[in-house]
């Protein structure tokens, strides 16, 4: 199988993306950004561009509701904004199904989410468990259930692969289990070789963005860091971004 080298990876032609790393609830950075993307588009006045949300638009951060909503109006008013699933978005989703106090949305950040919601959501005993699900199934707006379940776990521009977690090495792109584009760690983090297209992901927080010969990993932790980070691509040029909390 050939591979591409980061160096060598190109984004089609004439299209300008923005891929932005995991958000986690952070409504103020996650607008930042999009004005700084805003005010870049109108001065350079590119012939078409994407905006990619690599995906886990919720828990940890205050405002995961205000995340999901603003992604929702941003896709209404241009298609050209694209989100993708991420873990933390479908392990709210299954919470939402089915309440598992051992979860990924009890345990890592999904209090922060229902309390965006304005539930104070406590899984600690049976009957909290229950009643916070109540509260929080009856807060969610159907609208945002919708949106949420119907991301797509992955968008392919020229030379790149875009995807909240990684993919499985060796398998073909269009033959990628999709629990591995939302979960995949280890496999994919230590692989050395090239892949058919770089690879742009979160999922896995770094101190500062990755960038290797087979992928770049713009997650660097929000939500302890306080910096949201993206990787511009045009054309031949690739270039990152980040904004900060003040």
């Amino acid at each position: 199988m050939t591979g591409i080298h980061y160096l060598d990876a190109r984004g089609p032609d004439g299209i300008r993306i923005y891929a932005i790393g995991d958000i986690h609830g952070h409504l103020d950075l996650l607008r930042d950004m999009h004005e700084r993307i805003a005010g870049e588009i109108a001065r350079d006045k590119p012939a078409d561009w994407r905006i990619v949300h690599l995906g886990d638009l919720v828990d940890r951060g205050p405002d995961s509701a205000g995340v999901i909503g603003f992604l929702m109006a941003a896709v209404e008013r241009d298609p050209r904004n694209i989100v993708l699933a991420g873990n933390h978005d479908v392990g709210f989703l299954d919470f939402l199904t089915e309440p598992d106090p051992a979860g990924l949305f009890a345990c890592h950040g999904g209090r922060d989410t229902a309390r965006s919601y304005g539930v104070d959501l406590h899984v600690d005993y049976a009957s909290s468990l229950a009643r916070g699900h109540r509260e929080l199934a009856a807060a969610v707006p159907d609208g945002h259930q919708r949106f949420l379940r119907a991301l797509p776990r992955s968008a392919s521009f020229g030379d790149f692969f875009l995807c909240h977690a990684g993919i499985r090495p060796g398998v073909a792109l269009d033959r990628q289990d999709p629990e591995d584009l939302i979960w995949i760690r280890n496999e994919f983090l230590r692989h050395p070789g090239l892949h058919p297209k770089v690879v742009v992901h979160g999922h896995t927080p770094q101190a500062e963005p990755e960038v290797l010969a087979n992928r770049v990993n713009v997650d660097t932790g929000v939500f302890h860091s306080g910096v949201l980070t993206g990787l511009v691509i045009d054309g031949s040029e690739k270039r990152l971004m980040s904004v900060r909390m003040a």
